[in-house]
C-alpha cells in the first residue's frame, strides 16, 4: 500500500513537471527611447475587428511587466485569424514619469494570416513612436 502511493505520488509530480505549458501567438514590448528603459506599467487593450460588423470586439486588456513587455495574448490552442488591434495607454505612463506628451493612447491595427508567432513592440517617446512587426 505504501509503494502503492508513493507511485501515484511520483507519478504525480513526473505529470505536472512534464506537462505542456500554454503558448501564446501574440506578444508586445514597449521601449522608452527618450530613457533607454522598457515601459513598464502600461495598460494595453486588445481587441478583434467583427468581419461582418466591422466593430470592434474586447479581447483581453493586460499591464506591461518591468521589462515592458506583454507575452500572453491570444492563445495558441486557438484558430486567431483576424484583424486585431491593440491600444497602448500611454498617457498615465507618461504622468507617473512627469513628463508631457502628445499622444495620449496609440492604437496600432494588424493582421494574423497563419499560426506563426507575433510581437508587436513600439519603440515610445513623448512626442512620436514607431512600430514593427518583430519576432
Amino acid at each position: 500500500m505504501k509503494n502503492s502511493i508513493l507511485t501515484l505520488v511520483f507519478a504525480f509530480i513526473t505529470m505536472t513537471s512534464f506537462a505542456q505549458k500554454s503558448t501564446y501567438q501574440l506578444s508586445s514590448h514597449i521601449l522608452d527611447v527618450s530613457k533607454g528603459t522598457p515601459a513598464a506599467g502600461v495598460s494595453i487593450k486588445l481587441e478583434k475587428q467583427n468581419e461582418q460588423t466591422k466593430t470592434w470586439q474586447f479581447v483581453d486588456e493586460k499591464i506591461t511587466d518591468k521589462n515592458g513587455r506583454i507575452t500572453d495574448f491570444l492563445n495558441s490552442e486557438k484558430a486567431n485569424l483576424g484583424i486585431y488591434k491593440l491600444t497602448y495607454f500611454v498617457s498615465d505612463y507618461f504622468k507617473k514619469n512627469n513628463t508631457e506628451s502628445f499622444y495620449p493612447f496609440i492604437e496600432v491595427v494588424f493582421q494574423i494570416k497563419d499560426n506563426n508567432h507575433y510581437h508587436v513592440p513600439i519603440t515610445l517617446s513623448a512626442y512620436g513612436y514607431s512600430t514593427y512587426r518583430g519576432n
